[in-house]
């Protein structure tokens, strides 16, 4: 199976609640919205993990977008499933998969319930470029791109190509990114409210966000780091990820993080954590 198609289906069950507390402060106006950008599920996780745990384990996921509206602009984390899966009947099957994947609303229409247009996202960037986290990155071409350079080079390399991902971010491949490059955090808005932190492995430049509202305290969204709830606490390793040694570097640098900001973290499609997010379009803040 391609890497593009190798997407994160995660076995979940119960609900917790955010209540982590950061130790910066915070402006009061910056909110994190948690859109629902998409379903997964698989009759077999084997893809998750190289150790062989997972192999023929079914389970559930989540495929989420993150809004943050920060005084400076408009940031959009990772923008879901294309649009279009909301307008097939039964979703998508890929052929070959054992993952079927279903879209009930799009992201265009859920933005517009914040009086949103595509247009109106000032800035635009991606944990990684895997079809489940840019398909809908046409749709945001006039937005500031953050992008790591090595998830850039990746993103329009020849492989790439041969596997049909460039499709799903074609759009992008015209504007002039933001390159983010080195080991430093990038700062999106100048304040330390909202960084992107390297977090390479599952692709070559994927990459975390730490988000600190002034309530709710700091919260790190970490991408296909952990795809499966039982992730982190096995250090599974996905089959497909660009490097294993990176994956398991960037595992005890995020927790590191984590501990050091106070954060709650955020297992991208673990049902589990998006449920413990206001629900959509309850913001946290």
């Amino acid at each position: 199976m391609s890497a593009c198609l190798a997407l994160s289906a995660c076995a979940t069950s119960g609900t917790s609640t955010v209540d982590a507390r950061g130790d910066a402060a915070a402006p009061s106006s910056v909110k994190l919205y948690a859109i629902d950008c998409g379903h997964v599920e698989s009759s077999d996780s084997g893809s998750m993990a190289d150790d062989g745990s997972m192999d023929g384990v079914a389970g559930k996921g989540i495929i989420p977008c993150y809004l943050i509206r920060h005084p400076k602009g408009e940031l959009l984390w990772d923008t879901g499933l294309s649009d279009a899966i909301a307008d097939m009947p039964g979703g998508l099957r890929p052929q070959g998969s054992p993952m079927h994947f279903e879209m009930p609303k799009k992201l265009a229409t859920q933005l517009g319930e914040l009086g949103l247009a595509p247009a109106d996202i000032d800035y635009l960037s991606f944990s990684h470029m895997h079809f489940d986290h840019a398909g809908n990155a046409n749709l945001f071409a006039s937005a500031k791109w953050l992008v790591d350079a090595d998830e850039y080079a990746q993103a329009f390399s020849e492989t790439a190509r041969q596997r049909g991902e460039v499709p799903h971010y074609s759009a992008l491949e015209h504007v002039k990114p933001v390159l983010l490059e080195g080991d430093g955090a990038y700062d999106v808005f100048g304040d330390g409210t909202v960084t992107i932190h390297q977090a390479p492995g599952h692709t070559p430049g994927h990459t975390v966000l730490l988000v600190k509202t002034a309530k709710s305290g700091a919260v790190l969204l970490t991408g296909d780091l952990w795809p499966l709830r039982e992730s982190r606490e096995r250090q599974l390793v996905p089959t497909y990820n660009s490097n294993r040694a990176q994956t398991i570097d960037s595992m005890r640098r995020v927790e590191a993080l984590a501990k050091e900001s106070n954060a709650h973290v955020i297992r991208q499609h673990v049902l589990e954590d998006f449920a413990a997010l206001p629900a959509f379009p309850t913001p946290l803040e």
